[in-house]
């Protein structure tokens, strides 16, 4: 028997353990569950392993934790081309990350931040990668 699955929700695990997880994921592809916020999120289908083009990961109580995770992640994945983490309680430095995975990646044609406290910064800095994209 292997873990596949790990709760750690409402623990506080911060950037700083996030960051943690999201390193050793990369070499671990048995793990397929993980729930650090309260939502479980499906690692295969980040990642691309089980390839799908489109993710709905909005109003799931997703935090800064599970954005740091899911942006590790979706960084290899060439599949994915709609992601929503919309209505969650991310911050505009966790959207922000996703953002700037995807100026690299250049893969979505949707990303829904709805609610993902972007302020003035954020979307300065949302504009300027929309600005290069061709949009």
């Amino acid at each position: 028997e292997v873990l596949t699955t790990l709760v750690l929700s409402h623990n506080g695990i911060g950037p700083t353990g996030a960051t943690a997880f999201a390193e050793a994921l990369q070499g671990n592809e048995v793990l397929t569950k993980l729930n650090l916020d309260g939502h479980e999120l499906d690692l295969p289908k980040l990642r691309g392993t089980d390839p799908v083009e489109s993710l709905d990961l909005s109003g799931k109580d997703l935090g800064p934790a599970s954005a740091i995770v899911i942006t590790s992640l979706i960084a290899g994945n060439v599949v994915l081309t709609s992601l929503d983490v919309g209505a969650n309680g991310l911050t505009e430095e966790a959207a922000l990350g996703i953002v700037r995975v995807e100026r690299q990646r250049k893969k979505l044609t949707l990303l829904g931040l709805g609610r993902c406290g972007i302020g003035p910064t954020g979307a300065a800095e949302i504009a300027e990668h929309v600005s290069g994209s061709g949009v």
